[in-house]
């Protein structure tokens, strides 16, 4: 058992039977009173996310996730296949597992897949990734101004990115994967 004061962005943890990873954490102290601790997470089984509080002191079941290199190898359209960089066994994640995340994945991409008990239950995905641009929009002359020097270009996976003014068709840019932002042009 942990304090749900140790509780941090990407904790995981039981609760009711349930698996919970921690997405957002907020310490909350009122002037009279315990604390709150509200946390934003995820149930690492459906996939549902919602925000919890707990009264300061609060305990919650703390658990063990394993995390197994991985490649990730195709999509054939029902299933996103994997393969154990380890082992060689190959896996598949449903859509619903892979989620909004699958705008990052490109084949032969190395990343993390994270199981309880030998049971996969999420993918943990490198910092940044390294992605061609395959739509940007003319910059103008004077657009600066207006919109602070940024336009929205597409990636090759679909993704849309708020990249500068200079990013043209066919460029190479890095991409935060946990915030979706442009790092630089590579």
């Amino acid at each position: 058992m942990i304090d749900v004061n140790d509780l941090r962005r990407g904790s995981a943890f039981e609760l009711d039977g349930d698996l919970f990873k921690v997405l957002e954490y907020s310490h909350n102290k009122p002037g009279r009173g315990n604390a709150t601790i509200r946390v934003k997470v995820i149930n690492l089984r459906n996939g549902a996310q919602f925000e919890r509080t707990f009264q300061s002191g609060g305990r919650v079941q703390d658990i063990e996730l394993e995390l197994i290199p991985v490649q990730y190898l195709y999509h054939d359209g029902d299933f996103y296949h994997f393969m154990n960089t380890v082992s060689y066994e190959q896996i598949a994640l449903n859509e619903k597992m892979v989620g909004d995340r699958v705008s990052y994945l490109r084949e032969n991409m190395e990343l993390q897949l994270v199981t309880y008990e030998g049971d996969p239950i999420d993918i943990e995905l490198p910092p940044n990734v390294e992605m061609k641009v395959v739509d940007s929009p003319m910059a103008i002359s004077g657009d600066t101004a207006a919109g602070g020097g940024t336009k929205v270009v597409t990636m090759e996976s679909g993704l849309k990115v708020t990249a500068p003014l200079f990013i043209n068709l066919n460029d190479t840019l890095r991409i935060d994967t946990r915030t979706g932002e442009y790092i630089t042009r590579v």
